[in-house]
């Protein structure tokens, strides 16, 4: 499932175009485990939101944490332009780093 320790900063969308969520960890695969999973209470999972749709990878945790701080600020659009620009399609990342499809 992904390198344990390795700073990222992550997109997660519910569908294309969809709800998004912007967030930081330093162990993806936890984190992606705990999200699809309805683990993590609050924004996520009230609105399904678990389809890995981008993903930065950082040498420390200050500065992917600074990085999502940053991205969080920006127009919705510059997201979606950013998710595009390398995930044309929307494709769910998550499958490359050994999790199942998500339902549909």
């Amino acid at each position: 499932m992904g390198r344990e320790r390795e700073p990222c900063v992550y997109m997660l969308a519910g569908r294309r175009h969809g709800t998004l969520y912007t967030g930081v960890t330093s162990n993806l695969g936890a984190r992606l485990h705990q999200h699809r999973n309805g683990l993590i209470p609050g924004f996520t999972h009230d609105y399904d939101v678990a389809r890995l749709v981008w993903l930065e990878r950082h040498e420390t945790m200050e500065t992917a944490i600074a990085r999502e701080k940053r991205i969080k600020k920006w127009e919705r659009q510059w997201k979606i332009n950013m998710i595009e620009a390398e995930n044309p399609n929307w494709d769910d990342l998550a499958l490359d780093l050994g999790f199942p499809p998500l339902p549909a």
